[in-house]
């Protein structure tokens, strides 16, 4: 097991570094506010993701205010964190899926799309800038430049390499590779990240910083830390809604779902969901601890804090087991709630929020235009620091995703892998080629989803999620065709756009 000599030396090397770099603050300017983002992965809202988190709720929600409609741009990991990081819509940015081949972390990307992500724009505008957790689900791959590879914008990187893990996984720590066993709680990942933080908090920060903290959870393997074991042990995954529901009218990826399921999937579904909760009582704990550390060193109060994740996740929905990727709310919903200077405690805001929208935030905060970026979010800190909405606010917006088999076209379930053609242990195809659609979802005047699937079909689904929240009866063969050409020309214009003509 290798590991860097001194992880302070790093921190004071990193100090070292910024401060010849110079900026506002080390001109004598005031500072403006700083900026903590803590990313989770695969944590939804709709089958009661935050729930265990009671901790995150008091002291980021109730002491600021809960988006109730916050959706990510696309379902998966790598593509939704590339569009978090670049404010983009994959359309525009270009990573496809979680492969190297579908673009993620991959050569294109640092060289197309690093130089234009929010924290080279602050660290410009004089932000320290740290991270620590998982980036991209192909960072450290050697054909995208190892370990050695520290994306731009970043004054003090810890990056996961590859894939959400708890234990038994490779850092690199400011382009040193840091192997780390199976000892808790030195190497178990959520535990490090809050670690880590505290230490740049206590030894190194100075106003204005970013802190981007990306823990694991709740993504798999759901490996719980050892305080949290016998946490939730009566806890099942929710009945309701559409949950073991067959997709009659949905498109051949649901549909070939077995419906009822069989009872080991059930029993195992059961299991995860409790495990997924476990998971999210460190990122508590990390949440409790962070916001501690900031206010003892008087920083709290000139912070902004947000807190969301990548996407959403379901649990047995439509009789899908366990994944993510669909075109449907429980996969597409994340939490946000945010708090910092001039945001009113126990607000929720119903006002659509994507995860594109958080870069522009960032540089809005910061004092930087970001309408000139090039970035299809639009800030939403005048939504933050006003009683009053912006007019107009977005009605509409768009969701995309490329299925995987995308590169060489095959229409059929891939090779099995992980969220691709899994074993629960009863084998379900959750992805495919096939499953390459696009949606408009819309919130004003009427609350609906159009989506349109690159398929020999060119399948359609259509929902009113007023009269049906959970999306159990496709409308596309019962409207008027009036209606959908409607949503066709909107969907083809949101397709194509970029920068402010994405605001809707």
């Amino acid at each position: 097991m290798v590991r860097p000599t001194s992880w302070a030396a790093l921190l004071v090397l990193g100090t070292a570094w910024q401060l010849a770099l110079g900026g506002a603050a080390g001109r004598g300017q005031r500072a403006p506010p700083n900026i903590v983002l803590i990313l989770t992965d695969d944590q939804d809202t709709e089958i009661g993701g935050l729930t265990p988190m009671k901790k995150t709720q008091a002291l980021i929600g109730q002491a600021g205010v809960s988006f109730s409609n916050a959706f990510t741009v696309t379902p998966l990991c790598c593509p939704s964190r590339s569009s978090l990081l670049s404010g983009r819509y994959p359309h525009n940015h270009l990573v496809r899926n979680n492969s190297l081949e579908g673009n993620c972390s991959s050569l294109a990307w640092q060289k197309s799309q690093e130089p234009l992500a929010f924290p080279v724009q602050l660290q410009k505008r004089g932000y320290q800038t740290f991270y620590a957790g998982k980036y991209l689900n192909q960072y450290g791959h050697p054909a995208a430049g190892g370990v050695q590879h520290v994306p731009l914008g970043w004054s003090y990187w810890n990056g996961l390499v590859g894939n959400s893990r708890y234990y038994n996984y490779t850092l690199s720590a400011n382009g040193q590779e840091e192997r780390h066993g199976d000892s808790f709680p030195d190497d178990y990942l959520t535990d490090l990240i809050a670690n880590r933080s505290l230490a740049f908090l206590e030894t190194s920060a100075r106003p204005p910083f970013l802190m981007v903290l990306a823990p694991p959870a709740a993504h798999s393997p759901w490996t719980v830390a050892p305080p949290y074991a016998a946490a939730f042990s009566t806890t099942k995954a929710p009945r309701g809604g559409s949950f073991n529901v067959p997709g009659k009218d949905k498109h051949w990826l649901v549909r070939q779902a077995r419906s009822p399921m069989a009872a080991t999937s059930i029993n195992l579904l059961d299991r995860v969901y409790r495990e997924r909760w476990q998971t999210l009582l460190s990122v508590d704990d990390l949440v409790e601890k962070v916001l501690a550390r900031l206010e003892a060193q008087d920083l709290l109060a000139s912070t902004y804090v947000f807190y969301t994740s990548d996407n959403g996740y379901h649990t047995g929905q439509f009789s899908l087991p366990l994944d993510k990727r669909q075109l449907y709310e429980f996969d597409i919903r994340v939490p946000l709630l945010v708090r910092g200077p001039g945001v009113r405690a126990n607000q929720t805001r119903a006002e659509p929020i994507l995860n594109i929208d958080l870069g522009p935030t960032f540089l809005d905060i910061a004092g930087l235009n970001a309408s000139q970026s090039a970035m299809d979010g639009r800030s939403f800190l005048p939504l933050l620091v006003s009683p009053a909405q912006p007019s107009p606010w977005r009605a509409d917006f768009l969701v995309e995703y490329t299925g995987e088999g995308y590169a060489d076209k095959d229409p059929s379930c891939p090779a099995l892998g992980p969220g691709v053609a899994q074993c629960f242990p009863d084998c379900v195809c959750e992805d495919a080629f096939n499953n390459t659609y696009a949606c408009v979802r819309a919130l004003h005047p009427h609350t609906l989803q159009y989506c349109e699937f690159a398929d020999s079909q060119a399948f359609v689904e259509l929902y009113n999620l007023t009269s049906d929240p959970h999306q159990l009866s496709n409308l596309a063969r019962s409207v008027e065709p009036s209606l959908l050409e409607a949503l066709n020309q909107r969907l083809t214009k949101l397709q194509a756009c970029a920068g402010p003509s994405c605001w809707g």
